[in-house]
């Protein structure tokens, strides 16, 4: 009885291994709090670099 419980038990494991790889998760990939940093100093950057072209543009029309 051991054997056959241990040889189930060992198929079982294999199949949930297979489902678990073909589901995978709707879970955000990590982003670490320096990363997060980085990336919103850059989109600082972005923002008052499209404010200075947007004023030059008024400037320019008037």
């Amino acid at each position: 009885m051991n054997r056959k419980k241990k040889i189930n038990s060992i198929l079982k494991k294999r199949l949930k291994q297979q489902n678990a790889k073909l589901h995978k998760t709707n879970k955000p990939k990590y982003i670490s709090k320096a990363e997060r940093a980085r990336m919103e100093e850059e989109a600082q950057i972005q923002a008052s670099s499209e404010g200075v072209q947007k004023t030059d543009q008024v400037e320019s029309e008037q």
